[in-house]
């Protein structure tokens, strides 16, 4: 099921979407939820109720006719993780510098804005952001239920499904401010875009490869800025699993239904990568260009960059 969050006269609905028609779930049925996180607070019940829904009932709303917002347009949280070993190695190596051994240790996060969500369409910036600002391909995972200390081997059993992520990045503010060794913040907090639909992983289970490490997805992922292809990797390729990186955030806290969790950029996904390895010429994102996201079985997510006064 592809699940979405769209914009009808000014008010956020809930639907689920099939071959460019939108169903309406809580017209269909009263007891669905009308908005993504109470339906997935409801967890398994929710979920079946939608697919009954579906047999039962049509699809009565073009998507030509509504704006998709972000899957989860409210998260409790957005975790980004730093999961793709290929990126990691060669943007250091880009920058001179070893690979770092805590990398193989654990499966590291940050968290980023969840205020700042954005789904398709365009994208707002400000001057300082389009220093140098850049895409990065990701896939996010978004927890179905909540809990507290999971394991690795129970994980996979907490994400509701998969949705695309762009984790836009301003890197001459990111730069500045990482060498105060606090991490990211300014150069990330104005906003992450996700969709175009959050894709239960029912759809997905003739891609998945499981292992006593969590389960894999073996998705093609790609990019294009301005209709031409910049990036390509799998998402199998993550060295870290969402079951692992799971364990990791859930130790000694609560995970929340609608969490949302990233894998971190792919290889080759960003700009920062493939200018630091010569593929690209110093390219950067600009107001006007349009940034599209791609990944098998979960879409394309297209945004705009658009520059706003301030």
């Amino acid at each position: 099921m592809k699940l979405i969050s769209y914009k009808k006269n000014g008010n956020i609905k809930l639907g689920a979407f099939e071959e460019g028609k939108i169903y309406d779930l809580h017209a269909l049925d009263g007891h669905i939820a009308d908005n993504m996180l109470e339906f997935l607070q409801g967890g398994e019940e929710q979920l079946q109720l939608a697919m009954a829904a579906m047999e039962d009932g049509s699809p009565t709303i073009s998507a030509e006719d509504v704006e998709l917002i972000s899957p989860v347009p409210n998260p409790p949280s957005v975790r980004d993780a730093y999961a793709f070993r290929q990126h990691v190695a060669t943007a250091r190596r880009n920058r001179g510098l070893e690979m770092i051994p805590e990398f193989d240790e654990i499966p590291i996060f940050y968290f980023t804005n969840h205020h700042a969500v954005f789904g398709e369409g365009y994208f707002p910036v400000l001057s300082r952001h389009t220093e140098k600002l850049d895409f990065e391909l990701e896939c996010a995972a978004v927890i179905g239920k909540g809990g507290r200390n999971i394991s690795t081997s129970d994980a996979d059993d907490y994400i509701a499904g998969f949705m695309i992520m762009n984790d836009l990045s301003a890197r001459v503010l990111q730069m500045q401010e990482m060498k105060l060794n606090l991490g990211p913040a300014k150069g990330k907090d104005f906003g992450s875009t996700f969709g175009p639909w959050l894709v239960t992983k029912d759809e997905l289970e003739s891609c998945k490869q499981s292992s006593v490490d969590g389960d894999r997805y073996d998705l093609k992922m790609k990019a294009f800025v301005n209709d031409i292809q910049v990036s390509g990797d799998t998402l199998s390729n993550m060295t870290w699993t969402f079951a692992q990186i799971i364990e990791r955030v859930s130790y000694g806290v609560d995970i929340f239904p609608g969490d949302i969790i990233g894998s971190g950029t792919c290889g080759t996904g960003c700009f920062l990568e493939l200018n630091g390895s010569k593929i690209t010429d110093n390219q950067w994102l600009n107001p006007g260009d349009t940034v599209s996201l791609e990944i098998d079985g979960l879409g394309t997510l297209t945004n705009n960059i658009v520059l706003e006064n301030g």
